[in-house]
């Protein structure tokens, strides 16, 4: 791999570095809530792709382009927040931006996120890192060693940190981490006061309808049934009932303990870019990491604005998404030299 030099770095960053909002739309829950307006429809054709995983479950990869004709490109693969998919607009629109760069674009789906409820009783969690890197390794095998980066988003990016941490031979060029909440525990208690109460009530919501299909599928795979997943309020509950129990942890503070990211960053060693809005209303401070402890191929991007997994920018008339065009600017050194 040819050596990425200050001087690349600087050139291609500073195309995109800082984020400026949509004049009138600095409110982070407007951040937060636009995208879906203004991505939501699929702009290409994806193509399907279902493995079989060694324990005998599956997880379905949804590519850009057809993974065999493409195997000579760079490739993007994105990591998905909590209940997200290829559907959730960063996803899709990620895919379309690393289309135009001449990149392949897969998005690999959580167990369960794809649309069809897993078989086993293991789903998936902030920390549950197995499933990611048999599917990188998995790349490397079958179409070859071509430059390869990785993106996380909220969920997916503590789940990417925490890999990349515990596995510093993945087989990843570089990674960029968006809206990452590091320190579980607090972001819990976050979503529990004021109107981020709104959004754990969305994300609970689509927990337990996930958790109900799977249930009426695959009876007996989940550590609670239809009455007891119904009576659930709080993500808390719902982690301390299911997500702790369904993977070996004695209850959710244990879960949100031991899968929290921060205390992992300084053991990544591929080059990072980690970006946070200071107004993300799904956390607080407490996941703003110490500067001082990153190590020097981590780049830390802290924005004012943007909300969670948000930055639109532009203008009324022609809303950009920020992201579509800082994180395949930040990677192009990676992919397109190597």
């Amino acid at each position: 791999m040819a050596e990425i030099t200050p001087a690349d770095l600087t050139d291609n960053q500073e195309k995109s570095r800082h984020f400026r909002p949509m004049p009138g739309a600095r409110n982070p829950h407007l951040q937060t809530m636009l995208p879906r307006i203004l991505r939501r429809r699929l702009q290409f054709t994806p193509v399907w792709q279902r493995l079989d995983t060694p324990d005998g479950d599956f997880v379905d990869l949804a590519w850009g382009e057809d993974p065999q004709k493409a195997r000579h490109k760079p490739r993007l693969v994105i990591f998905h927040g909590l209940e997200g998919s290829l559907n959730s607009p960063y996803a899709h629109g990620l895919i379309q931006a690393a289309q135009a760069r001449g990149w392949l674009g897969v998005v690999m789906h959580f167990r369960g996120c794809s649309g069809e409820p897993n078989r086993m009783h293991r789903i998936y969690h902030s920390g549950e890192t197995e499933d990611g890197r048999w599917f990188l390794e998995w790349i490397a095998q079958q179409f070859g060693e071509q430059p390869t980066a990785a993106v996380g988003f909220s969920l997916g990016g503590n789940m990417l940190a925490c890999m990349l941490a515990k596995y510093p031979q993945l087989p990843v060029n570089a990674a960029v981490i968006v809206s990452a909440p590091f320190v579980l525990e607090h972001c819990c208690y976050h979503m529990e006061k004021g109107f981020s109460r709104v959004y754990q009530h969305y994300l609970l919501n689509l927990l337990k309808a996930n958790a109900s299909r799977k249930l009426l599928a695959w009876p007996g795979t989940l550590p609670v049934d239809l009455t007891q997943l119904k009576s659930i309020r709080r993500l808390r509950e719902f982690d301390d009932l299911i997500t702790s129990k369904a993977h070996g942890f004695n209850d959710a503070i244990d879960y949100y303990r031991r899968c929290s990211a921060m205390p992992l960053l300084p053991s990544i060693t591929q080059p990072t870019l980690i970006i946070h809005a200071q107004d993300d209303p799904f956390m607080d401070s407490h996941v703003i990491p110490d500067i001082a402890q990153l190590p020097a191929n981590i780049e830390y991007q802290l924005t004012e604005y943007g909300g969670h997994v948000g930055f639109v920018g532009g203008t009324t008339l022609r809303p950009t998404m920020w992201l579509e065009a800082r994180i395949p600017d930040w990677l192009t050194p990676y992919l397109d030299k190597a």
